[in-house]
C-alpha cells in the first residue's frame, strides 16, 4: 500500500478548483471509468476542442488526471492516488465537523431547557400559593 502524505495548501486549492466545473467533475468521472482520448471526451460536449483541453489540462495541474500520447492520441485516466488523498482530505472535514456537532449536542443536553420542571414550579409559586 502506498503511504498517503498531506496535500499541500497549493495542491488542495488546484484540487478544489479543478472540482469547481461540473464539466471537469463529468470529465474525471468518465475517465475513473476508463482511459479515453482527449478526442473521444471532447465528442460528448458542446464546446471546441480547445475548451475540453483546457478542462483537461486544469485537471493534469491538479494531478486529478494524467495525460499520455499514444502515437497521435493523447489518453486520459483518472490518477486513484490523488483521488485517495483528496477523499482522505474530505473525511478530516467531515471527521472536525461531525465532531463539532457532537460537542453542541453535549452543550444543548447540559443546557436546562424553558418549561423544565424548575421553571414550571417557580411559575406556580409566583402565582400565589
Amino acid at each position: 500500500m502506498v503511504a498517503q502524505r498531506e496535500l499541500s495548501e497549493a495542491e488542495v486549492d488546484r484540487v478544489f478548483h479543478a472540482l469547481a466545473a461540473s464539466t471537469r467533475r463529468d470529465i474525471l468521472r468518465r475517465t475513473i471509468e476508463r482511459e479515453q482520448s482527449v478526442s473521444t471526451l471532447a465528442a460528448d460536449y458542446e464546446m471546441s476542442f480547445a475548451a475540453v483541453q483546457k478542462h483537461v489540462a486544469v485537471l493534469e495541474a491538479a494531478n486529478l488526471i494524467v495525460k499520455r500520447a499514444e502515437g497521435r492520441e493523447r489518453l486520459v485516466r483518472a490518477n486513484p492516488e490523488m483521488i485517495a488523498r483528496a477523499r482522505a482530505l474530505l473525511a478530516r472535514y467531515e471527521e472536525l465537523w461531525r465532531s463539532r456537532i457532537a460537542r453542541l449536542d453535549d452543550l444543548l443536553a447540559e443546557t436546562p431547557r424553558f418549561g423544565s420542571s424548575d421553571t414550571s414550579d417557580n411559575n406556580k409559586n409566583e402565582q400565589g400559593d
